[in-house]
């Protein structure tokens, strides 16, 4: 029996995949729920299981795009598996390869000289004076070697250059669905939006301090470290409830408002970035923002996160100090309406009780949708972040620590 394997439904709103690699060859043996293929949509990238056991034939190559319900291979339920247990191909007849004697020459054809021969058109030699690039060095395809227009637009400035001996190779690689899709999304976001962003510094002693005296007792308890993104979530939910505006989005001509905090997290996946969602992060604790952080980072990480996990989210924070960013304009996240950066945190002379203190400080950056999002509200949304982080044993503890972390 052939069974012709179709493209399920990623999720809402995705029509088609885009075939990102073949993790099988045609004529391999698969197994049941065997990973065959990985498939990109604009959304993320997902593994493409085995529906039987057989020998499969692929019907579509890296890099075409599939609708969903399109038959991507067939499988031969029929087959026996292969002696041993290992993955066999079908092997094609092979082709006997032509003698020398049955090869017969080809011979190219003459280009005729003329006049013409080497010398430019006057459009061609205008485009070749303003890239500075001699006509002998261009090889003409017109008529009797002539140098036309698209000889010349073609042409690379380094021609006739002095080599350097260095090695000058290139490489082209398509972009993924996914890549092109956030691309597409990035600019969109510069074109439709009146993106500002304003900044301000956070002294983190504090949550150094904190980490300092219980991130041990806090991992023996709940089996998840007490890292910084529990802190900025929740000095994050605090000020969306103080600042209902930069927890809303533009929706044609009304603003749509969110009694809910979805805050997306950026962490770094095999394929790229990846935006989850923390869902309803206003009734978490500091345990239940790390787990729920760990949780997604490790599937992120393993190629398991769904497009599910990662629609939706009402304001987004991402982590550029992991990587030692030590101040950036984030993007904002289309259609939320704002996105809180964090930056690598350092060591900094700062003014402490009119005298001069060493502290680790961290810059924090907030861009926002000047449309929706007033100047005065975002920047008392900033400073309500920081004086949070700054002081979060009252404002994000209510003065209770080990209660606060369910110590």
């Amino acid at each position: 029996m052939i069974l012709e394997m179709k493209v399920p439904s990623p999720g809402e709103s995705i029509t088609e995949v885009e075939i990102a690699e073949w993790l099988v060859e045609d004529g391999d043996y698969v197994e049941k729920d065997q990973a065959i293929a990985e498939v990109d949509s604009d959304k993320a990238t997902l593994e493409l299981p085995a529906e039987a056991a057989g020998i499969v034939t692929l019907k579509a190559e890296v890099g075409d795009a599939v609708a969903v319900g399109g038959v991507v291979c067939l499988i031969d339920t029929s087959a026996a598996k292969p002696e041993g247990g290992s993955d066999t191909k079908t092997e094609a007849p092979k082709e006997e390869t032509p003698t020398a004697k049955e090869i017969k020459e080809v011979k190219a054809p003459e280009v005729k000289t003329s006049y013409a021969t080497g010398s430019a058109s006057p459009a061609a030699k205008k485009i070749l004076e303003e890239k500075g690039v001699s006509a002998s060095v261009v090889k003409g395809t017109g008529r009797d070697g002539r140098i036309t227009k698209d000889d010349a637009v073609k042409a690379n400035p380094s021609m006739g250059s002095p080599s350097t001996g260095g090695n000058r190779g290139e490489s082209r690689t398509k972009l993924s669905m996914l890549r092109r899709k956030v691309a597409e999304r990035l600019v969109m976001v510069k074109n439709e939006t009146a993106m500002l962003t304003t900044f301000n510094e956070v002294d983190m002693s504090p949550i150094f301090a904190l980490r300092s005296e219980y991130k041990e007792t806090f991992k023996e308890k709940h089996s998840v470290g007490l890292g910084f993104m529990s802190f900025f979530t929740l000095a994050v939910v605090r000020a969306l409830e103080m600042y209902p505006s930069v927890n809303s989005m533009i929706d044609g001509k009304e603003m749509l408002s969110y009694d809910f905090c979805d805050i997306s997290i950026a962490v770094s996946g095999p394929k790229g970035l990846m935006v989850p969602v923390i869902r309803n992060a206003e009734n978490l604790s500091f345990r239940g923002v790390e787990a729920e952080v760990k949780r997604l980072a490790i599937r992120a990480r393993d190629g398991e996160i769904t497009v599910d996990e990662m629609t939706g989210g009402t304001f987004t924070i991402t982590n550029g100090g992991v990587f030692g960013s030590m101040l950036s304009t984030p993007i904002i996240n289309p259609p939320q309406s704002a996105i809180l950066g964090m930056h690598n945190i350092v060591e900094r002379p700062i003014a402490r009780d009119g005298a001069i203190a060493i502290a680790p400080i961290m810059y924090v950056a907030l861009s926002y949708d000047h449309r929706i999002i007033d100047g005065k509200e975002s920047v008392g949304f900033l400073v309500a972040v920081k004086e949070a982080l700054e002081n979060p044993e009252e404002l994000l503890m209510d003065g209770n620590i080990k209660k606060a972390l369910e110590l």
